[in-house]
């Protein structure tokens, strides 16, 4: 039964209720990550805009170095996401049953790495700093691409902003008083109440990773992200362990 649910988080065939465990999943993995990165390296990595914006003041105050770092950031994201589109697109020309497990097992991968380097880190050089941004902002490109690819743009788990942007939209539409029996041009204004409670959930489910993380980090150092690997890599591993196959 566990193997059954867990390999269908990753399965092709994907219902409402698997796109949102896994977002949640997904979202607390983020969570953590930003947050006990912060604590590792003294930067967020799970949003561009910070990122951006970040290279732009550097370039005004002249730190070509860490101007440099930004952009190779910002690729970085970009080429994470890219690895998991020509996975998934692999995967459906190949018919595996499963697309999404491979680039779950990659993230993975990547934590460990990261978990791994803190050895190295408690040395705080600004080149290995710099490195551990550009692995962490590459995992949340692949892993952002990867729930968005899932289900179809709907739900996000690297940032919180579209989140809560979509939320207060169906808040806004939640408290909207439709005064005039409406015509059949013209509907009312209703709230879509699972779209509430998706992002509502995926919100907070991003913030409870990130008070998990910066406790993690605190108490235990870059060990706290070995659960979070372990966490993606049984998820991704289920349909193998269950024996899935490709479909062809």
């Amino acid at each position: 039964m566990a193997l059954a649910y867990l390999s269908a988080l990753t399965a092709i065939t994907r219902t409402p209720r698997a796109n949102k465990h896994l977002g949640v999943v997904l979202a607390f993995v983020a969570g953590s990550l930003n947050a006990g990165g912060f604590l590792a390296v003294g930067q967020y990595t799970s949003h561009m805009t910070g990122i951006l914006s970040a290279a732009a003041d550097n370039l005004v105050l002249g730190n070509a170095y860490l101007v440099t770092v930004s952009l190779v950031s910002l690729l970085a994201f970009i080429g994470g996401a890219g690895l998991t589109a020509v996975l998934v697109n692999y995967g459906q020309r190949r018919g595996y049953a499963n697309l999404f497990a491979r680039p779950l097992l990659i993230e993975a991968v990547l934590i460990l790495i990261f978990g791994w380097s803190g050895g190295v880190l408690q040395h705080h050089t600004l080149v290995t700093v710099s490195q551990t941004v550009v692995l962490l902002c590459f995992t949340m490109g692949l892993q952002n691409a990867l729930i968005t690819k899932i289900s179809r743009a709907e739900i996000r788990t690297t940032h919180v902003t579209g989140l809560l942007t979509d939320l207060g939209i169906e808040v806004g539409k939640l408290f909207y008083w439709n005064r005039t029996a409406t015509s059949a041009t013209q509907g009312a204004v209703v709230a879509n109440r699972q779209r509430l409670r998706i992002h509502l959930t995926l919100i907070l489910a991003f913030f409870s990773g990130g008070v998990m993380g910066a406790l993690g980090f605190k108490w235990f150092g870059f060990i706290a992200a070995m659960p979070l690997a372990l966490l993606l890599a049984i998820v991704a591993l289920a349909p193998g362990l269950r024996g899935t196959r490709p479909a062809n």
